[in-house]
């Protein structure tokens, strides 16, 4: 087929379910309208053309069982030629990356260099390529998100009900997500917080970027360092512990770039020059690792604790590195 794109030809009205409410009407829409740009969906529920129950609502607005939703005909991207396999690559690679299973959740070690989800020109990401090796499993969902470049431990749920308590735990910051990072510069032991909120912005070129602004959402972010590294020409680099209190958008790497210690291989919010020098000891991505999470599991109220190996890629990265004496205390 060569269309690009599929029009519902008809207004749908979709009645709520039990195990659907408690959602947000935006991550409903995501869900159920695959393809279809996140933008276009926001501005759907701001035109008012998806109402509830006749009314119209915001994004925020949380589902009720048996409310109507009415949604609109909406232009989708077509999926791909060769429509994603339960024996696609990507998902056969996964298979042997899950760090722990239950019958309602699931912990992936998400490799670096894969999206979590499709869009932006991806055509498929882990959660797509899972969905199709995982048939049987209608109702699988992220309750959260890594960047594209980000490895480590990544939550996704089995059905909706406890996509909406794993949620919930996020948002009461009941969730203990921890990091590694490697960034440029001497990081103070002393410099064991960041507080400072962040905006998103769109410039000229369309290109997205997130920056620290007092209007911004709130954004907290604790570091412990763990050892200074001597690199290229006896440069100092850092490797932190990091606890995000708040999950937004680059917060890790935005809130390094206002410490001044970029992480090490950003691209984006880095320093062009410490990354070269990063590159000459083997690093060829960001360094920054999901390295444990804990929750409590939805089922039981028992803790869990999960954990991923830093992993080959970035320790062969610190293998080349020396380790940096202490700073002198006189």
């Amino acid at each position: 087929m060569s269309d690009k794109s599929s029009l519902s030809d008809s207004v749908q009205m979709l009645r709520i379910d039990a195990d659907q409410a408690g959602q947000r009407i935006d991550n409903y829409l995501i869900a159920r309208l695959k393809g279809v740009p996140r933008s276009r969906i926001y501005r759907l529920l701001r035109k008012g053309e998806v109402r509830v129950n006749k009314g119209r609502i915001k994004p925020t607005y949380r589902l009720m069982q048996d409310d109507l939703v009415r949604v609109p005909p909406v232009r989708q991207a077509a999926r791909a030629r060769r429509p994603m396999t339960a024996d696609n690559p990507l998902g056969s690679s996964l298979k042997g990356r899950i760090l722990l299973e239950t019958k309602d959740y699931l912990v992936l070690d998400k490799p670096a260099g894969v999206a979590v989800h499709g869009g932006s020109g991806i055509s498929a990401g882990v959660i797509e390529a899972l969905r199709a090796a995982r048939p049987e499993e209608k109702n699988l969902e992220l309750v959260h998100r890594l960047d594209r470049d980000t490895s480590g431990c990544l939550l996704l749920a089995r059905r909706q009900g406890i996509l909406r308590e794993l949620q919930a735990q996020m948002r009461d910051r009941h969730v203990d997500k921890r990091y590694v990072a490697l960034v440029s510069g001497r990081w103070p032991r002393t410099l064991t917080e960041i507080n400072a909120p962040l905006r998103k912005f769109v410039l000229s070129g369309g290109e997205r970027m997130v920056r620290p602004d007092k209007t911004g959402k709130a954004a907290v972010t604790e570091f412990a360092l763990l050892a200074h590294y001597l690199h290229a020409a006896s440069e100092v680099a850092s490797l932190i512990d990091i606890r995000l209190l708040t999950g937004r958008t680059h917060q890790i790497r935005v809130h390094c770039q206002l410490a001044g210690y970029p992480l090490a291989g950003d691209e984006k919010y880095g320093d062009r020059v410490a990354n070269a020098r990063f590159r000459e000891s083997g690093l060829r991505r960001l360094f920054l690792h999901a390295s444990a999470l804990g929750f409590s599991d939805p089922a039981t109220g028992a803790r869990v604790e999960v954990s991923a190996p830093l992993p080959d890629d970035l320790s062969r990265v610190l293998d080349r590195l020396s380790v940096a004496a202490p700073e002198s205390r006189t």
